[in-house]
């Protein structure tokens, strides 16, 4: 498996997300590996009193970003618990999977910078091991 951890995109990713041509809503497929114990070195400000899993500390960005994204005309579509493939390198695990949906591109990358999303992404960042991000776009039928 490859021991590089993806927390954030690239600038090259971005720039190919920026340049990708979306028409409308898209989904983003996101798959995500938490921490045994939540690190908050990088947003002391938010750590709790107590350590916390990567998982309560992943809960609470979600407590946290989705009002914002249902603001932004987003949607969590779906949230499940995640473990090892069944089809897939073997040893590879994802402890969660989720699906948000946005209504744009543009309505997605203004979500992402906003001051409001960011003030709570500390969270995040003590949540995570490793994650990967998708956007995928319905082929028409």
């Amino acid at each position: 498996m490859d021991a590089t951890c993806h927390l954030e995109p690239t600038w090259d990713a971005g720039r190919a997300f920026a340049q990708r041509e979306f028409a409308g809503e898209m989904v983003m497929l996101n798959l995500l590996r938490f921490r045994p114990t939540a690190d908050y070195s990088a947003s002391p400000e938010l750590a709790p009193p107590r350590p916390i899993t990567g998982a309560e500390a992943y809960d609470r960005y979600v407590a946290h970003t989705l009002p914002l994204l249902r603001r932004s005309g987003g949607d969590l579509l779906f949230m499940g618990e995640g473990g090892p493939f069944l089809i897939g390198p073997e040893g590879e695990r994802w402890d969660r999977a989720m699906l948000i949906r946005q209504k744009s591109r543009g309505a997605f990358l203004a979500f992402a910078v906003a001051e409001a999303y960011l003030a709570g992404i500390g969270h995040r960042t003590a949540a995570l091991s490793d994650s990967r991000l998708l956007p995928l776009v319905e082929l028409p039928r």
